[in-house]
């Protein structure tokens, strides 16, 4: 086993969550913080249920099954095979993987060798994930060879090119080209002797990306006390335990579907996790009949995609007990839509990947299950809501939602200008949410205090599509906004200001496409203007200039319906 205390390389920037010495100890006490590590429950789990299914993948007919002995027996492979390829315990790997086993397999399979997982998203593309390999100084990727007809051996051989740093490609499914470019998934081995110990509970599990509400987004460390206690208690909130089957629709590296309570939940009750190689009803309403899934989360545009296809599909989805929908505010009427097509229980979700998640509970009446986003998991969720000069305001006023607690954290991974801008100095969060508080803790998402649009669940800073925008060389101004839509609860616009020749919006869509963007990224709708008026940059904050075009917008639209 190797020594855990010197496991880290010294050219790391180190990984480390620290609380008060009073918060850890009141969490201990609480029985909040047990202890636990990854690896040490997925061990025990195998134990318990060697034999019980532990994860199913794959369409119909095609299906991969895994039980808990053999999830762990394959975690053991890849961990001892990437130590043999000389990566060491503590250095970090950006793994890239779609609604798969392997990526079940491989991230447990990074928890047995001390490796730290940097979750990226399959619509990810080169700008982010050279992001994050630089920001977690990662040394490894873990991606697929050919998925949804993209190749991400090509973008694997531009993330060498550009972060040399990353000398290890492991490709999931057939590594191509007849060569050792890259190191192929299945054939990895190594002596599970050189496994490491179990880490400290307090150290870091692995990175989630947050929104990038202002820019490409920060990574969040979760260490394994705070993440492992956030999802256990989700289990009791959320009604999972062994009997259930839990179903990741959702891209399972999203907070969300990991976590809420998530594939890593359904390891933890000893339950089994349904991975949908889609989202739509064509792709997991077959899986939910066949594997009689109990429990789903979604972001709302699919959540009333699946209610209006529940009326007319020849699936039987009697199974389902619970629909979860988070990642976007579910609205009142669509609420409804959802109870009324769904015909199981509806619970609402509202949380973020830096911590704090609210449930609206399983036996809350009707008024609180339709009309808010729930109430923190903590007792020790301390949750506050302020006006802009930081004081707090009545309960049913809206205000900025501030939060800190037993798994939400005290900073981002090496970067002091997002912890200055985000964490007061006592170590409260600033979420960016507009919230009213309700009697009993239930809280009414309101939106965003920042230029962060939220589409269908995607989180996208409108200055970084400006940064894009403005590097084409017809393009003056650009000024992108958030406008409501019934489907995606929010999509993007950009008004833009040309110099010389006119491009069309097709154009503009293509170019910033093909910056190496995440397509989710890509304006969904573009208008030219003259001139930005009175609001010309200089004169006024760029977030004040996007309230005012989302305002003039919306009145137009307004003037044209009812002319």
């Amino acid at each position: 086993m190797t020594d855990q205390n010197v496991q880290i390389d010294a050219g790391l920037l180190p990984l480390r969550q620290v609380w008060p010495d009073e918060l850890v100890a009141r969490y201990r006490a609480a029985g909040y913080w047990r202890g636990e590590t990854m690896p040490a429950f997925l061990r025990d789990r195998a134990q318990r249920f060697a034999d019980k299914t532990a994860v199913v993948g794959g369409a119909v007919g095609n299906e991969t099954r895994l039980s808990y002995a053999q999830l762990w027996q394959e975690a053991g492979r890849i961990g001892a095979g990437l130590l043999a390829q000389g990566l060491r315990p503590g250095e970090r790997v950006v793994v890239q993987l779609a609604n798969v086993p392997a990526f079940i397999t491989v991230v447990c399979g990074l928890f047995r060798a001390g490796l730290i997982p940097a979750y990226a998203l399959p619509a990810h593309r080169i700008t982010e994930i050279a992001h994050f390999a630089r920001k977690a100084q990662a040394s490894a990727y873990v991606t697929h060879a050919l998925q949804d007809g993209f190749d991400y051996r090509t973008l694997a051989r531009a993330l060498r090119d550009e972060v040399p740093a990353v000398k290890h490609v492991v490709i999931a499914g057939e590594a191509g080209d007849g060569n050792e470019e890259f190191i192929a998934l299945d054939v990895l081995t190594g002596d599970e002797a050189s496994l490491p110990a179990d880490p400290d509970p307090q150290s870091v599990a692995f990175l989630q990306i947050s929104g990038g509400s202002t820019g490409l987004s920060k990574l969040i460390p979760r260490t394994h006390d705070d993440y492992i206690y956030s999802f256990r208690a989700s289990n009791d909130i959320c009604g999972i335990d062994e009997h259930s089957v839990y179903m990741v629709a959702l891209p399972a590296a999203h907070n969300f579907p990991m976590s809420s309570s998530g594939w890593l939940g359904a390891l933890h009750a000893g339950a089994t996790t349904v991975l949908s190689p889609g989202a739509g009803p064509d792709a997991a309403f077959p899986l939910i009949a066949r594997e009689r899934v109990t429990c789903v989360g979604l972001v709302p545009p699919l959540a009333l995609l699946w209610s209006d296809a529940a009326t007319k599909t020849p699936h039987d989805l009697s199974s389902l007990q619970v629909m979860q929908v988070g990642g976007a505010k579910l609205v009142p009427e669509a609420a409804r839509r959802v109870v009324s097509g769904m015909g199981c229980k509806l619970q609402q979700v509202f949380g973020m990947a830096e911590g704090l998640v609210n449930y609206t509970r399983l036996d809350d009446g009707e008024d609180i299950v339709l009309n808010t986003q729930g109430r923190p998991i903590s007792p020790d969720d301390e949750v506050l809501v302020v006006d802009d000069h930081g004081n707090p305001v009545p309960d049913g006023t809206t205000g900025h939602l501030l939060t800190r607690g037993p798994y939400t954290i005290r900073g981002y991974h090496n970067d002091d200008a997002a912890n200055a801008r985000s964490f007061t100095s006592d170590g409260y969060y600033r979420t960016g949410d507009m919230v009213q508080r309700r009697p009993g803790g239930y809280l009414v998402v309101q939106g965003r205090a920042t230029d962060h649009i939220n589409r269908a669940g995607e989180k996208i800073s409108a200055e970084e599509i400006e940064d894009h925008l403005l590097a084409h060389p017809a393009v003056f101004d650009a000024a992108v906004v958030s406008i409501p839509d019934d489907y995606l609860g929010e999509r993007s616009c950009a008004f833009v200001i040309t110099q010389g020749d006119v491009p069309r919006a097709a154009q503009l869509k293509a170019w910033v496409r093909g910056r190496g963007l995440a397509a989710f990224k890509v304006p969904d709708q573009i208008v030219f203007v003259d001139a930005f008026g009175t609001t010309a940059v200089g004169k006024i904050s760029r977030r004040e200039l996007r309230a005012q075009l989302r305002e003039k917008y919306l009145s137009d639209l307004s003037e044209q319906k009812d002319s």
